[in-house]
This record gives C-alpha cells, structure tokens and sequence, in this order.
C-alpha cells in the first residue's frame, strides 16, 4: 500500500510541473510577438519620408471700394405729412332769429361755393322795421325841402333827386355832399345827417341775416339744423376751405436747415400714384417737444382733375440745396459715429470723416483726402490691419456720382418675374 501512494505523489508533482513550464512559455512567447511587432513598426516608421511643413497664409476679405471725389451733390429730402385746410372757420349769427334755409343744405359734408346762400336768420321783422325807418326819413326830407328852396336855393335840386331817388325796397342812395357849414348845421338839426346813418347801420344789420360763403368749401360740422332758434353770436356749424390745401410735413432740425421758403416741393401719393406740384410757404419757428421735429408747410392747389381731401397722408419730396466739396457714402459703412474704412496698400485703415448731411440710408461727407480708397460696405468682426482685395465687379465711381448703397439693385429690377407654374431649369 505505501509503495502505490508513492507513485501516486511522484506522478501529480510532475504534472503541476508540467502546467507551470507551459504557462512560462506562453508568457514569453507573446512577449517576444510584441517585441517583434513594436520592432517592425518603428522601422517601418522609420522608413516614411516626413511630411512637409505647412505655411501660414493669412486670408484676404474681398471688399467694394470707391475712389473718394469730392464735387457738388443735391441734398433731397423725403418725408410723409398730413393735408390740412388753409380755412377752418366757426360760422355765426350775426343775429337771433329762426334759422331759414339758404340755396345749399345745411349738412354735414354739404358742399358750397364763395358767395352762395348758407342760410338766413328770420329776416322779415327786420325788413318790415327798416322800409319803416325808411318812409319815415322820406317824411323829414318832405318837410325840409321847401326851407330849403328858400334858403338854400342852390341845393335844393340835388336834394330834391335824393328824395325822389330813395325807394323802401331798395338801398339808400349816397346822400349829396355836403360844404356849406350853414346847411350842414340846419341838416343836423333836422336829423337829417344822424337819421341817414342810422338807416344804413339798419341796412347793413338786414344783409348779416343772410350768410354767405366765404370761400369754396364744405361743412366739417353742423351744430344747428333748420328751423331751430340761434341767439347772437351762436356757433351754425364749422366749414374748412377745400380749393387751397396745406400739407403740415415734420423733418428734423437736420434736414429743415436745406428747405428754404418757396422751395418747389413733388407731392405723391402711394395709394393712388399721383402726384401734384406745391410750395413751401411757412416754415416752423418751433420744435415740437414730443417729436423733436420742425414742421414744413406746403400749399398744395386742389383741382378737380386730381382732387385731394383734407385729413390725407401723403410724401413730400424736397429738392434740396447742391452741397459744394462733398461726396455721398452708404450709412451703414460708417462706424463709432464718424469712422470708416480707408484701404492702403491692401490693407484696412480706420480714417475719421466729416458728416456734413444724413439721409435715410446715405450721408454726405468730407474729410479725407481725395484718391484715397474708401470702403462702401459694412465690415464685420475685423480690425485695422486686415488684409483685403477690392472687388474689381464693382462699376466705377466718378465725381458727383453717388455710389449705390446696395449693389446688384439694377440687376434685380431688370430680371422678369418667373412666372407661375413655371419651373426654374440648372
């Protein structure tokens, strides 16, 4: 029994042994595979040719340029405004009455021309008082005449033509001159002279019943219809005048230096595509506190053929005043308030310009010295230094010329709308 557990013991040692001397042989054979990879990599490494060294090239922006000329340039300006009347009167009674009705109705909107019949206050108590007065200064003329043949011989005809000529139906006619101080005073003393004014103060309170137009106009408002009682001075209604216009246009202090009075200004209207010549008669001699605005007003003569109504919005185009040693720039080219873009030999250079006029997308400027190359576009995130190639598609620029703010703008009007269903072929 002891001799076969010895032979047992012998043979498991040499099979641990054997598992031991594998496990060896196994590790140094993929570290040997590793050596050998890591070997022939780095000859093979060794044996590529090293690639060449990049060189910095520093991009150029491309940018539209324009030669700076100075010359004489108009300073147009544009601006909306609204249509007002030159009249907008209150029309009154002059006395109390019933209010009777004229030759145009009394409404809103009513039209009328100068001179018609608006209406009359209840004329007739007036009319029947002064035929009254009238008769009864007939009765004092009657009764100085013979005086007069007597005394006054040389006057008696002309006043004998006055009294024949008075008719109570009629005006009074011009009494006859009067030199004699002796007659003056008996014709005072018989209430000649004073009975006479009275007579025409009474006449002419007869022709303020009637009221009539003082202009070609329409009623804005009525206040009192026919038939109702006014007292004197009560507001009938509110009447703007219609064949004279004045359109009220705000510009800023700026641009309300260029406008001069009597300046020939293009009015049109958007909505109807027309347009009507007008002058500037009136400027401001104020700002407006909310707007910060001076107001220009132009007369505008209305028409029939292109009639125009109080209340309309339309844009006025101011020719301006020419501008001597200027040149005109996009605004949006400009930076910090007064600088732009100068480009020297081929790189960019910050120059501080003088800002003579601003328009809406364009300003007037001088400053920098002519020849030099300015550039017309809004340039973002670059700095002074920048290299940078001019567009050389761009047109030329020459004095007096003003540069297009926004390039390709003719090219685009001049292409045809593509039509509907119309498929667009590369």
């Amino acid at each position: 029994m002891s001799k076969c557990y010895l032979c047992a013991t012998c043979f498991y040692d040499l099979h641990k042994m054997r598992k031991i001397d594998r496990r060896i042989v196994i590790v140094i054979s993929v570290a040997f595979i590793l050596l050998v990879a890591y070997g022939l990599m780095r000859f093979l490494i060794a044996q590529k040719e090293p690639p060449p060294a990049h060189r910095f090239v520093e991009a150029r922006r491309f940018v539209k340029t324009a030669p700076i000329l100075y010359g004489s340039m108009a300073s147009p300006v544009s601006a909306p405004g609204r249509l007002s009347s030159v009249s907008e009167v209150d029309i009154v009674a002059e006395a109390s009455g019933r209010i009777e009705a004229g030759n145009r109705s009394l409404k809103k909107g009513s039209c009328f021309k100068k001179g018609d019949k608006l209406f009359v206050i209840y004329p007739d108590e007036a009319i029947l008082s002064l035929k009254a007065r009238k008769s009864q200064y007939q009765n004092i003329l009657a009764n100085i005449l013979p005086d007069l043949a007597i005394d006054y011989p040389e006057h008696e005809e002309a006043f004998n033509k006055f009294f024949t000529s008075i008719k109570v139906d009629r005006p009074l006619p011009p009494i006859p001159e009067i030199k004699d101080n002796q007659l003056k005073i008996f014709l005072a003393s018989r209430n000649v002279i004073s009975e006479y004014y009275n007579i025409q103060r009474d006449e002419l309170q007869l022709e303020r019943r009637t009221v009539r137009a003082p202009f070609n106009g329409t009623y804005k408002e009525v206040y009192m219809e026919l038939g109702a009682f006014t007292n004197t001075g009560g507001r009938v209604a509110r009447a703007i005048r219609t064949d004279e216009l004045e359109l009220e246009v705000p510009l800023e202090r700026s641009d309300a230096e260029w406008v001069k009075l009597g300046d020939p200004v293009i009015v049109t209207s958007e909505k109807r595509s027309l347009t009507w010549q007008g002058k500037v008669i009136r400027k401001g001699q104020f700002v407006d506190e909310n707007t910060q605005s001076q107001t220009i007003f132009i007369r505008i003569p209305n028409n029939s053929k292109q009639p125009l109504l109080t209340g309309e919005y339309l844009v006025a185009d101011f020719p301006g005043r020419p501008i001597e040693g200027v040149m005109e720039m996009p605004r949006n080219a400009v930076f910090n308030t007064d600088e732009v873009f100068i480009v020297r030999s081929g790189r960019l250079a910050k120059e501080k310009i003088h800002i003579v006029k601003v328009n809406e997308s364009t300003l007037l400027f001088n400053g920098p010295s002519e020849g030099d190359t300015l550039v017309l576009q809004q340039l973002i995130n670059v700095a002074e230094g920048t290299l940078v190639q001019i567009n050389k598609s761009q047109p030329d620029q020459r004095r007096g010329k003003r540069p297009d703010p926004y390039p390709g703008s003719e090219a685009r009007k001049q292409e045809k709308p593509e039509k509907k269903g119309q498929r667009k072929t590369e």
